[in-house]
């Protein structure tokens, strides 16, 4: 049963869905909720138009992932049924890995799970905080700034917006394509998944990045090299390190995703493109964090007498800069080893979700 969507008002439309699970109060209405929700975020976001279905569905046996699969469930229903936000209620709590969580949310999918009996609030509040979650705005900030939420609500309905269509164009084209037309939604995006966190989420990646850092810093043929290497082969070395270990990321986790239909093309497109960035940045971070780990180390227990014995150069700040960033870079790209075993719902919950205990 399908609530009405509610008539579109003046100013941006914004089309939401809603999941009630058979085991949210079987008493409340769909028609009735998508009613109140309309109103509720119409007051709340003004200048917007609602437009709300809420839909009862079997969102399936609990696991130890139920939010991820929850999370996929209600983004596929969004996709299938042109939605701009798609928002899952259920009563069951929420369960990833050995974490409960009360809501799961992934701005970078538009798309979020709440479970009503853990977070301890009615299905109006709870929908109405996931969306602000989504949309980037604090749930609390009770009159958010109309550009910022004009912003975060357009780049939101590009989702569901094909870009223009041409014969014969390959990936690559309609990629640029699709990247110049959202950009602001693929930044938006990379700035919801929070990249900057991926290295801390990620223990085994972490492990193997610090074992091989501190393996490095004490061989000596390593400091011939990084004695004798210029800026350019430097900066090779950072480049082959956040490559390879985003590589074995993206690959392992499968995060590059293929569009089913021909609808939700450009929508996976930018998906994919907010995943490879925020990927680049997050590595980025754990190799620039490696470096300063590196330089500390190295000024600790580098003497610098063996040093320039080993090397025959002087042991100047210089010196230690380029060796810092030789182990750094070494670490990063042994920390590929450590994304390989990742599993890659862990990967995929530290890229794309937010989650409340």
């Amino acid at each position: 049963m399908t609530g009405p969507a509610g008539p579109p008002g003046p100013g941006v439309v914004v089309r939401l869905g809603v999941l009630l699970a058979t085991d949210v109060a079987e008493g409340l209405s769909p028609a009735d909720l998508a009613a109140r929700l309309t109103a509720r975020l119409d007051a709340a976001y003004p200048g917007l138009s609602w437009g709300v279905d809420v839909v009862r569905e079997d969102l399936g046996e609990p696991d130890e992932d139920e939010s991820l699969d929850l999370l996929e469930f209600t983004r596929d229903r969004m996709l299938d049924e042109d939605w701009d936000l798609a928002v899952g209620l259920c009563e069951e709590p929420l369960r990833q890995g050995k974490h409960t969580l009360t809501r799961q949310v992934s701005p970078a999918h538009a798309a979020a799970v709440v479970s009503l009996g853990i977070a301890g609030t009615g299905p109006l509040e709870a929908v109405e905080s996931a969306v602000a979650r989504i949309l980037g705005l604090d749930p609390d900030d009770s009159e958010p700034a109309a550009a910022q939420l004009r912003g975060a609500v357009h780049a939101a309905r590009q989702l569901a917006t094909d870009v223009e269509e041409r014969g014969g164009e390959n990936e690559v084209a309609y990629g640029w394509r699709v990247a110049t037309s959202n950009l602001r939604l693929l930044l938006g995006t990379v700035r919801a998944n929070r990249p900057w966190t991926l290295a801390a989420s990620l223990s085994r990646s972490l492990s193997a990045a610090l074992a091989t850092g501190a393996l490095t810093l004490i061989t000596t043929d390593l400091w011939l090299l990084s004695a004798e290497y210029n800026g350019l082969q430097m900066a090779l070395v950072g480049l082959v390190a956040v490559v390879s270990v985003t590589v074995a990321l993206v690959v392992g986790a499968s995060l590059w995703e293929r569009p089913r239909r021909r609808g939700e093309r450009e929508q996976v497109m930018v998906f994919n493109l907010a995943t490879v960035v925020s990927v680049v940045i997050g590595v980025a971070v754990l190799h620039v964090a490696l470096f300063v780990a590196a330089l500390a180390g190295s000024l600790l227990l580098v003497d610098p007498e063996v040093f320039g014995t080993v090397t025959g150069e002087a042991a100047e700040f210089t010196e230690y800069l380029k060796l810092a960033w030789f182990v750094g870079g070494l670490a990063t790209i042994g920390s590929a080893l450590g994304a390989g075993l990742e599993e890659g719902d862990d990967v995929r919950a530290a890229i794309f979700t937010r989650g409340s205990s």
